[in-house]
């Protein structure tokens, strides 16, 4: 019976650990409003190093930052702007917090945990932060609005999840980081093409460049010899890719 609770005890400190860390990264305000009125009304029994989070003070300051989140984040671009900002909040709130709620250990386990903590913020925030990037490509408001609701549903239900059910929260868990390991090298591909793009646009940058050089109008004295060296340039420089330089060349050929 001792082994059972001690397995229970740990299983739910690990949820309580990576479930606060994990909420942290996609809406800390959200992730502390959770479990500082879970704490003041007794539903949820905080660690000692956690307990602060039921003060007053606490949390009526996550009450109001979280209702300046919600309205923030429905909002395309200043959303963007926002996650940029709190890139230096939410990774290290969820060192803390994963560091706090582990509860009475060794120094140097603390802070394995904090890093843990830190490393899984991270996880969630930047794919957070670049899914809402590429959202914001599209015009109309209504994809943006869904994306931050259901952010939010996320958080609310995820953290009832790891304090009642902590071994499927943890199941869930491993689930996400695995798709966060294979999304976001596909998301920063994604934001790099569109960066590219409209800067090809607008004619900064190297997409400017770019565009510059596969253009052989009477604009653009280089001949065609000097032009295709300048697309090899930006081929070589991972630019453009295999298929944007053969593109770019065979225009330049055809003249």
């Amino acid at each position: 019976m001792e082994i059972i609770e001690n397995y229970d005890t740990l299983l739910a400190t690990l949820a309580l650990t990576m479930g606060a860390s994990w909420a942290s990264g996609i809406n800390l305000y959200a992730a502390l409003l959770v479990l500082g009125l879970g704490g003041m009304t007794g539903s949820i029994d905080l660690p000692p190093d956690l307990a602060m989070l039921a003060n007053p003070l606490v949390v009526g300051a996550a009450g109001i930052m979280y209702v300046v989140e919600f309205v923030v984040d429905k909002v395309p671009g200043v959303d963007s702007a926002w996650d940029g900002l709190q890139t230096f909040v939410r990774i290290p709130a969820g060192a803390l917090l994963a560091a706090g709620a582990v509860g009475d250990v060794s120094p140097a386990m603390e802070i394995a945990t904090g890093v843990m903590g830190g490393s899984l913020a991270a996880t969630s925030h930047f794919t957070k932060a670049g899914t809402r990037a590429l959202i914001n490509t599209s015009p109309e408001p209504v994809t943006n609005w869904g994306a931050s609701l259901t952010e939010d549903l996320a958080v609310f239900g995820g953290l009832w999840v790891a304090l009642n059910h902590p071994l499927v929260f943890l199941v869930l868990l491993v689930l996400f980081v695995a798709m966060a390991i294979w999304l976001l090298p596909r998301i920063w591909r994604l934001l790099k093409a569109i960066f590219r793009k409209i800067g090809g646009w607008l004619g900064l940058g190297d997409g400017g460049k770019a565009a510059a050089a596969a253009d052989p109008g009477p604009d653009n004295p280089r001949d065609i010899a000097e032009q295709i060296v300048a697309l090899q340039k930006l081929h070589a420089a991972g630019t453009l890719s295999d298929d944007e330089f053969e593109q770019g060349k065979n225009r330049l050929l055809k003249g």
